[in-house]
């Protein structure tokens, strides 16, 4: 009876079935040869389109426009019966046509640029088989994979062990970074919550990211207690006014916590001094973390990795490959020289369904 029930449900489903050029638009029938059709068409798109007229610097960047003409033009109704593979072809086309080429030559807008055509097939196979990378089990090839990477950033840092994380961006990297430096300090906060915490003062360049105040804002540390040290002519942190806003952070009765060096800064490429200013968090018991989102890939050339001396006394550091190393957005990766502590501060519970 059960095998009679589901052939019925089956024929009741093709029946209500919404066919366009042929193709089975709705239900949970899946027309698998013309999905297989569409996914080598889209290919072939991205090779001509992308791949190939898009790193030509006699092509356009972008085909500009305003936002209500590319609405038209993308025509972004979502439709209740669904569109053909051809319409969905021109979605593609359009999608491709009118945004921004990021590898191309000309584009000069971000931290990064350029085509690295190994980089793009990886990502082809990762968004192929979507791997959820939680255990072993589930991921074997991309766990052991994303450990070895991981394992080298660490080893071009100079630490003899650590551990790291990938994240969604260098400015979650941030934020990770100072919920360790928080819970290396106030470990209780972990469990008892912000109600017993005393004043944190966290110290960074005039020149840091925006992040440092949204990880303060996010994290209950409060936007006002991120105290900014004057840089100099190049945009470098002056240590000695580090050694000074310590001072004033301890005159106030607050309890300083953290010091963020920034090694690339957004505007201008300053690198802090890595040495003196990690000289201060050792004499004040000051977690040092490293935000080289952007600079920490100098650390594998011979000529520039001098641009960092210091970066193996950082408890913690920020490093987004896809930047200088062309690795696609978002690659970005948060170090940590102590191998337990991602596991004992920031991790989550256990669950039997992991």
């Amino acid at each position: 009876m059960e095998a009679d029930s589901n052939t019925q449900e089956t024929r009741n489903m093709k029946k209500n079935a919404v066919l366009v050029d042929g193709v089975v638009l709705n239900g949970p029938i899946i027309d698998s040869h013309a999905g297989e059709k569409f996914v080598d068409e889209v290919y072939r798109m991205l090779m001509n389109e992308v791949i190939q007229k898009a790193t030509d610097v006699s092509e356009k960047v972008c085909e500009w426009q305003e936002p209500e003409q590319l609405k038209k033009i993308l025509d972004l109704n979502l439709k209740e019966n669904g569109e053909s593979h051809q319409k969905l072809l021109q979605l593609c086309r359009n999608a491709i046509k009118y945004s921004v080429k990021t590898s191309h030559p000309r584009f000069f807008n971000q931290l990064y640029a350029g085509m690295d055509h190994y980089s793009l097939a990886a990502r082809f196979i990762t968004e192929a088989l979507n791997p959820s990378v939680y255990t072993y089990e589930v991921s074997p090839a991309f766990i052991l994979i994303e450990e070895a990477v991981l394992m080298k950033m660490i080893e071009f840092l100079g630490w003899k062990e650590g551990d790291g994380i990938f994240s969604p961006g260098g400015s979650v990297s941030n934020m990770y970074a100072v919920n360790l430096a928080r819970y290396n300090h106030c470990p209780d906060i972990k469990e008892k919550g912000l109600s017993q915490a005393p004043r944190l003062v966290m110290f960074t360049s005039e020149e840091c990211h925006y992040s440092m105040k949204k990880a303060a804002a996010f994290l209950g540390i409060g936007t006002h207690n991120v105290y900014f040290v004057k840089t100099d002519d190049r945009g470098k942190m002056i240590p000695q006014e580090l050694e000074k806003q310590v001072e004033r952070a301890n005159e106030e009765g607050a309890v300083p916590f953290l010091v963020i060096a920034t090694s690339g800064t957004t505007v201008v490429g300053a690198f802090d001094p890595l040495d003196e200013i990690a000289d201060i968090c050792k004499k004040h018991n000051l977690w040092l973390h490293v935000d080289a989102s952007w600079g920490g890939s100098a650390l594998l050339s011979r000529k520039y990795r001098k641009l960092l001396h210091g970066i193996h006394r950082a408890n913690s550091v920020a490093w987004n490959p896809h930047k200088m190393l062309m690795a696609g957005i978002q690659c970005c990766a948060l170090l940590v020289k102590d191998k337990n502590m991602l596991m004992k501060y920031s991790s989550g519970y256990w669950t039997s369904f992991l």
